[in-house]
């Protein structure tokens, strides 16, 4: 009895996770870019689909991409009026056979011009704007059309819709925009968000703005759904932000050859590739500086030492164990594989009779087990010069403050001198004034000098 509860239990978990798929392909786990590295020719085919308003975007987008080699645009948009026009699905059938045609990598799609209209549903019974039937099926059509779009492997961007002048239909474009977001995320495009673009500082709807210069200009059309020239040119400016972030992704992601056939290699790194086997026989023999017998770029000199292979050894220690036993422990010492650029590095020589000055090696640990190991040079002359010996680099004041971290002991009495307790003051008589030399009898150096120079003058009267 209970079984038969939980299988359709089951059933409906695994139809929710299984329409919720889509929407986790835009975040893809392993990194790789929204469009692909590698597009034929290396330049992205760009479509744009849509009523008037992507018609008055192509002519935007062609201006500002014009400079661009790794973009071409398709001169004219493939026309679909609305997603609640009653030509919908026929609509969508032509446009499968124009992608076809045109093959393109990514697709720029903006319309909702038209799309404030009441459709009837399977019943024949006419659902009007707003209602939950109305956006149920809103949702729905815009689904089939990224599906189509992705099934492709069409990179989709779909640009929402800027607010209108009349009140009542401004509300039906925000609401429009609200299930659009949605939609797209869900399906595994990018949504590009342009109300604000177009907004005043209230949020409200305004006829002029700052074009893509920052001029105050007029933007919008007379009937306040639609854009002028330059309203138009500052709507495919969001378009270009968004599409050159991710070219810019997708290139970075060519540099990192982590997949890819040979072909696709070959277009990041021609020099790395290399053939797996013999040539073919007949074959075309290769072109290139090895061909033509230019002078390669020659390795690091090694004075005659090669990579040296790795080679771990053991060593054997004797241990006293917690229950008071005498153990042998064994333990692998690991020496890793050594380039012949890093021996001929270590080992270059400053002139042909003296080997280079690799000063006094440094060694340090850090969390997680690892040791560092570094050099520290001697300054030039260092062990040549005479006179006072001159500490190591690695004992050096300056050292072992800002590498080391250590806190040097200070000197005592001094003002970061904080041992406790503190030594016991001199003796009360230091504090003392000096003795009146009167009182005590005493003689200073100013009275001897004075009876000098008064026995030298009795001198010379004489």
């Amino acid at each position: 009895m209970r079984a038969r509860f939980i299988l359709p239990v089951v059933a409906l978990l695994a139809a929710l996770f299984a329409a919720a798929a889509p929407g986790f392909a835009q975040e893809d786990p392993g990194g790789a870019s929204f469009i692909t590295p590698f597009p034929p020719g290396d330049t992205y085919n760009v479509v744009m689909i849509g009523d008037d308003l992507a018609e008055g975007l192509l002519g935007g987008a062609l201006e500002i991409f014009q400079k661009d080699p790794r973009v071409v645009i398709r001169t004219t948009h493939l026309s679909i009026n609305g997603l609640m026009r009653n030509d919908f699905a026929e609509k969508l059938v032509g446009l499968e056979e124009d992608l076809k045609a045109a093959s393109p990598q990514i697709a720029i799609l903006m319309m909702g011009a038209w799309d404030r209209v009441s459709v009837r549903d399977a019943t024949g019974k006419r659902v009007m704007v707003g209602t939950d039937a109305w956006k149920r099926e809103y949702a729905a059509r815009s689904d089939r059309l990224l599906k189509l779009l992705k099934k492709r492997n069409i990179a989709v961007y779909w640009v929402g819709l800027p607010s209108v002048r009349r009140y009542d239909a401004n509300e039906d474009v925000q609401t429009m925009n609200s299930l659009l977001r949605e939609r797209v995320y869900l399906n595994g495009a990018k949504y590009i968000d342009t109300y604000a673009g177009f907004a005043d500082e209230n949020g409200g709807y305004s006829s002029y703005g700052p074009d893509v210069t920052g001029k105050i200009r007029l933007l919008r059309s007379g009937d306040g759904v639609y854009f002028t020239w330059e309203g138009n040119r500052k709507l495919a400016y969001f378009v270009d932000r968004e599409l050159r972030r991710d070219i810019t992704q997708a290139k970075a992601d060519r540099t990192i050859p982590l997949e890819g056939n040979e072909s696709e290699q070959a277009k990041i790194n021609p020099e790395s590739v290399k053939l797996t086997g013999p040539a073919a026989p007949g074959a075309a023999p290769a072109k290139g500086p090895e061909a033509s017998g230019a002078a390669k770029p020659q390795q690091a000199q090694t004075d005659g030492a090669g990579d040296q292979k790795a080679d771990n050894g053991k060593i054997n220690l004797r241990i006293v164990s917690e229950g008071g036993r005498e153990e042998v422990v064994t333990l692998d010492i690991v020496r890793p594989a050594i380039p012949a650029s890093v021996i001929a590095l270590v080992t270059r020589r400053e002139s042909a009779d003296r080997p280079s000055q690799l000063g006094e090696a440094i060694i340090d640990q850090i969390p997680g087990g690892l040791t560092v190991m570094s050099t520290v040079a001697l300054s030039s002359g260092a062990a040549q010069s005479g006179g006072r010996r001159r500490l190591s680099p690695s004992q050096a004041p300056y050292f072992r403050v800002l590498f080391k971290g250590e806190r040097l002991p200070p000197k005592a009495g001094r003002a970061d001198d904080t041992s406790w307790p503190r030594p016991a003051p001199p003796p009360e008589a230091a504090y003392l004034p000096d003795a009146d030399p009167v009182e005590t009898g005493a003689t200073t150096a100013a009275d001897e000098t004075r009876k000098t120079n008064a026995a030298q003058r009795r001198k010379s009267r004489e």
